[in-house]
């Protein structure tokens, strides 16, 4: 097992592993002050987590993951390695996050959304293009957002749509493929889908 580097007052459950080397591993694992592990999360190295992160029980976080300070990563989601997450995220129950993808500040990636990278599955070795969710994103539960869409700040995108085209900032995506609407008054200025 690589090193692990554990901040002030973080709770690591005994059935957690952090740390998991994997071949290139290079670095070790950081998991911030006051961060909250549970039992069945798997941990790379060359992790680093921030204060105040807290996961439910089987989450995944792969290689090359950067999770800022005060973040909520749900049961049975996957970070799949080189991806960037900010401060004060809830990730919920079942999300998945591909590799090189970037996630702003105050967003919430809803239950069993899902995000891709991928735009040619079949063509081996082409590059990986995650989305971006820009600060203050809301993601509702079941939603798909293809590789590459960048979705704008403060953007809702509504439970079960599927996002082809980068969204506005300030807008609602909704329905499959997504459309782009103005936010409701009642949306303003939230960011939250629930």
């Amino acid at each position: 097992m690589s090193r692990v580097v554990v901040g002030p007052n973080s709770s690591i459950d005994t059935e957690a592993t952090v740390g998991y080397q994997y071949a290139d591993t290079v670095g070790p694992t950081h998991v911030g002050a006051d961060a909250r592990i549970r039992a069945g999360t798997r941990i790379y190295a060359d992790v680093v987590l921030g204060a105040h992160v807290t996961t439910g029980h089987d989450v995944l976080i792969r290689e090359h993951t950067i999770v800022g300070d005060d973040v909520g990563i749900g049961t049975q989601s996957v970070l799949d390695g080189a991806i960037v997450v900010g401060n004060e995220v809830s990730i919920q129950t079942g999300a998945y996050i591909p590799p090189e993808t970037e996630v702003g500040d105050r967003v919430f990636i809803g239950p069993h959304a899902v995000l891709t990278n991928d735009p040619f599955p079949l063509r081996q070795g082409d590059a990986l293009h995650g989305p971006t969710l820009h600060d203050g994103v809301s993601v509702g539960a079941n939603a798909t957002i293809l590789p590459g869409v960048t979705v704008g700040e403060d953007a809702f995108v509504g439970a079960g749509a599927v996002v082809t085209d980068d969204v506005p900032p300030a807008r609602l995506a909704i329905g499959v493929p997504a459309t782009y609407h103005p936010l409701p008054a009642e949306l303003d200025g939230q960011n939250s889908i629930t």
